[in-house]
């Protein structure tokens, strides 16, 4: 029985090269030469910093072409507000991986609605949807390709 999953994953290489990317535009810049303006990486967030507010402003828009260019969903990343930190203004995105229990159910109360004959249940952080033909799953993908969900999915382990 064919069947496929739904995740929400975020490739960690793709978005340190992102962040370098963006480090190095960054220098570039001649609005931004000889501040104290990056992006830093850690395990679950990116911190963008610079000595002014707008300045970090301009950084995020440097940050975002970049994810874009590297087809990093911008979903994947949830903004904070900027905050002072000493002398920086500093502005923290927390990385978010894996389909939340609200979105799980969302997602499948979507696919229910099609009236399609495919079963989707929740798997954890995952989604799995299973039908008898590969049209159906297809028509699955994608009428949610064309949701505006509040996460960044993707669709793996399609099996025939």
């Amino acid at each position: 029985m064919p069947s496929f999953d739904i995740v929400s994953e975020l490739d960690m290489h793709e978005l340190s090269n992102a962040v370098n990317n963006a480090n190095r535009a960054i220098t570039q810049r001649y609005d931004l030469k000889g501040t104290q303006t990056g992006v830093k990486q850690s395990k679950e967030e990116v911190t963008l910093y610079s000595e002014s507010e707008f300045q970090v402003q301009q950084v995020l828009d440097i940050f975002h072409k970049e994810l874009v260019r590297r087809k990093v969903d911008i979903k994947s990343l949830e903004e904070g507000d900027i905050k002072p930190n000493g002398k920086l203004m500093e502005q923290k995105m927390l990385l978010r991986q894996g389909i939340d229990k609200d979105s799980a159910r969302k997602i499948v109360k979507l696919i229910k609605d099609t009236k399609l004959k495919v079963q989707a249940a929740v798997q954890g952080e995952q989604v799995r949807v299973t039908g008898k033909k590969r049209d159906d799953l297809q028509a699955v993908m994608s009428m949610l390709k064309q949701q505006d969900l509040p996460v960044a999915l993707q669709f793996t382990n399609f099996r025939d």
